[in-house]
């Protein structure tokens, strides 16, 4: 089922700005957590229709324009008649995704005290699953219990 955006904001949902893992939902990527960009790592997950636990940390200025830059790399590539024959993240592709690959590996590592929260998953009315600006899965996140 996919939702508008709007709906999904005034429910409390809010964007996931890059996907950086992905089996059977969302593992690991960078998303708003209180409007604020943060990480999230999903190290356990059931195959359940309910949300999942995730660790989350907040991202650095830096660290965000960094995995902007890397995502529009990719949009590059998943757009171009290349398409997954060259897929950047297997490395040698593209020489600046893979530098940014190396900038951007000690920020997602969760640290020491890394938040646990819930993440519930919606998914807007958008044409691609993949967009310059982001994916089109949204989380709610909410304290675990």
């Amino acid at each position: 089922m996919s939702w508008d955006k709007q709906q999904l904001m005034a429910d409390g949902f809010e964007p996931t700005y890059v996907d950086l893992e992905w089996y059977d939902g969302p593992r690991k990527g960078l998303a708003l957590v209180d409007g604020v960009p943060h990480y999230y790592e999903g190290r356990e997950y059931d195959r359940a229709d309910k949300a999942d636990k995730y660790f989350v940390w907040p991202a650095s200025e830096a660290a965000v324009a960094m995995e902007r830059e890397q995502w529009a790399i990719f949009i590059r590539y998943q757009l171009s008649d290349a398409g997954l024959e060259q897929y950047p993240a297997d490395g040698g592709v593209d020489a600046r995704y893979d530098e940014l690959q190396s900038l951007l590996a000690p920020h997602r590592q969760a640290p020491e005290g890394a938040r646990r929260l819930v993440g519930e998953v919606r998914f807007d009315d958008g044409d691609d699953r993949y967009r310059l600006d982001g994916v089109d899965h949204w989380f709610r996140w909410r304290p675990v219990e």
